[in-house]
C-alpha cells in the first residue's frame, strides 16, 4: 500500500519561510510528476506547483517567485520551499504523486495534507 506523509506546516509570521515535506512510502516501483495543492478556508483546492520525475517545475502565479519546489528521488521526497509568506496563503497543503506500482501505473495518491497559517 502506498502512502504520501506530508509535514513541515504550522504558523508563520507574515514574512516568514516553512519548508514542507511529502514523503512517499510503501511498494514503489516509480514515481512520475509530484504535485503540490492547497485549500484554503471557504475556498476550492487550487494547484500551485509540480515537478517532474526529470526534475522540470512549473508554478501557479500567485506563487511564483516565492515558492520552490524540488525532490530527492532517492527518498521519494517532495518538499516546497515557502518564503515570503503572506496571510493568503493560509491554507491546508497536500501533496500528490504519480506513482507506479507492480499492480498500477501512474495511479494517483494523495497526502492527508499539513495546515499553513499565516499571522499578519
Amino acid at each position: 500500500q502506498v502512502q504520501l506523509t506530508e509535514s513541515g506546516g504550522g504558523l508563520v509570521q507574515a514574512g516568514g519561510s516553512l519548508r514542507l515535506s511529502c514523503a512517499a512510502s510503501g511498494s514503489i516501483f516509480k514515481i512520475n510528476a509530484m504535485n503540490w495543492y492547497r485549500q484554503a478556508p471557504g475556498k476550492q483546492r487550487e494547484w500551485v506547483a509540480a515537478i517532474a520525475s526529470g526534475g522540470r517545475t512549473n508554478y501557479a502565479d500567485s506563487v511564483k517567485g516565492r515558492f520552490t519546489i524540488s525532490r530527492d528521488n532517492a527518498k521519494n521526497t517532495v518538499y516546497l520551499q515557502m518564503n515570503s509568506l503572506n496571510p493568503e496563503d493560509t491554507a491546508v497543503y497536500y501533496c500528490d504523486a504519480a506513482i507506479t506500482t507492480r499492480d498500477y501505473v501512474g495511479m494517483a495518491y494523495w497526502g492527508k495534507g499539513t495546515l499553513v497559517t499565516v499571522s499578519s
